[in-house]
């Protein structure tokens, strides 16, 4: 017998092709609402047939944070435990079981294991905790975009982790993300003290090749009292350091790459960034330097901050590439093998493995 309500809600807008697999994921659920944003394709019906919930509710100026509050409304009172998802997101089976296994009445909210990305085999490439299960009571979201639950209840927060319970994502990679760069410039202006909104701002147009202004969001946040987590620190600094080789200024950008090892050296990822500069300028014993200094990191943070290239084939292929260009073909050798063991199919790879192999002969006589 189950031991507490459960209510699964979402919102959507033009998801039909995800209706049948989240449903399939969510039925263990009590509840499942649904609050549609606008969809005009056959989402609502869809989901109506396979038993949920649906509101329809028109958000205008869209919000991601009115339009989840708006879906928590509509969760029933008896409601014990809610948990927040998308229609391209699939829970492992068995998440209810090792939920409510956990799960205490004095709970206020739970963690979870979020899959961002995967391997070409399928298997979880890039992972990090997720918190959007909460109590019925004391909680509300914020932020135009990029929302978080804040918690305002006037008892003591209390956050239980769920050993085992696997939230994956599965994103329509077709889907514009035109409205973040606005959404994220309006969270910055309603909270302009929030590091991590102008963090994502700062990145936001870096993406956006918007990098005169990337560069000036993100030191503004290096600025701010409340930065303080050295990972994202050193990502900023890392951002920097691209917006100015962007712009052709090779010098600033290793400069500010120096800045992001020394913030946090316990990561591959600026040693991966020094790397690729140092590919570009022709420093190969750089390059050696900095593939080298990575590849002794052998412990993942776990943080959304991890750049999956730090973790494939690419440091062992710019360590060969380096060893080689360093006339240290047997070291070259070695590197170009592990690269290939990682991405067998790659032609690059295979062919450098080749010509690395015949100079090896050349210079064994």
């Amino acid at each position: 017998m189950n031991k507490y309500k459960i209510c699964v809600y979402a919102i959507c807008k033009n998801e039909e092709q995800f209706v049948d697999r989240w449903m399939d994921s969510v039925n263990e659920a009590d509840m499942i609402i649904v609050t549609d944003t606008g969809s005009t394709d056959s989402t609502v019906e869809k989901l109506r047939a396979r038993g949920a919930v649906v509101y329809t509710e028109k958000i205008d100026p869209w919000r991601f944070d009115v339009a989840r509050n708006i879906a928590m409304n509509h969760i029933p009172e008896d409601i014990d435990i809610c948990v927040s998802t998308d229609l391209d997101e699939i829970f492992e089976a068995g998440w209810r079981q090792k939920l409510e296994s956990v799960w205490t009445s004095n709970c206020t909210r739970a963690r979870y294991l979020f899959t961002w990305s995967y391997n070409a085999d399928g298997s979880p490439n890039k992972q990090f905790p997720m918190e959007k299960i909460h109590r019925r009571k004391g909680f509300s979201w914020i932020h135009p975009v990029h929302e978080i639950l804040k918690f305002n209840g006037t008892d003591k927060e209390y956050t239980v982790w769920v050993p085992n319970m696997v939230l994956n994502h599965y994103p329509d990679l077709l889907k514009s993300r035109s409205q973040y760069l606005p959404l994220l410039e309006l969270s910055v202006q309603e909270n302009p003290n929030d590091d991590r909104g102008m963090f994502w701002l700062g990145r936001e147009y870096l993406y956006y090749g918007k990098y005169n202004e990337s560069i000036s969001a993100l030191k503004r946040y290096l600025n701010m009292p409340t930065a303080i987590w050295n990972e994202e620190r050193c990502a900023a600094m890392r951002f920097i350091a691209k917006c100015y080789e962007k712009q052709s200024n090779l010098h600033e950008s290793r400069m500010w790459l120096y800045k992001a090892i020394a913030e946090c050296p316990h990561v591959r990822e600026p040693y991966l960034n020094m790397a690729q500069l140092g590919y570009l300028e022709k420093d190969w014993p750089l390059v050696n330097l900095m593939t080298n200094e990575a590849l002794k990191i052998n412990t993942k943070t776990g943080s959304y901050l991890i750049d999956t290239k730090s973790w494939d084939y690419t440091l062992y292929d710019l360590a060969a590439i380096s060893n080689y260009r360093l006339g240290l073909y047997s070291k070259s050798y070695e590197y170009a093998e592990k690269a290939c063991a990682i991405e067998p199919e790659d032609e690059r790879l295979k062919n450098n493995l080749h010509l690395i192999s015949l100079k090896m002969e050349e210079a064994l006589g």
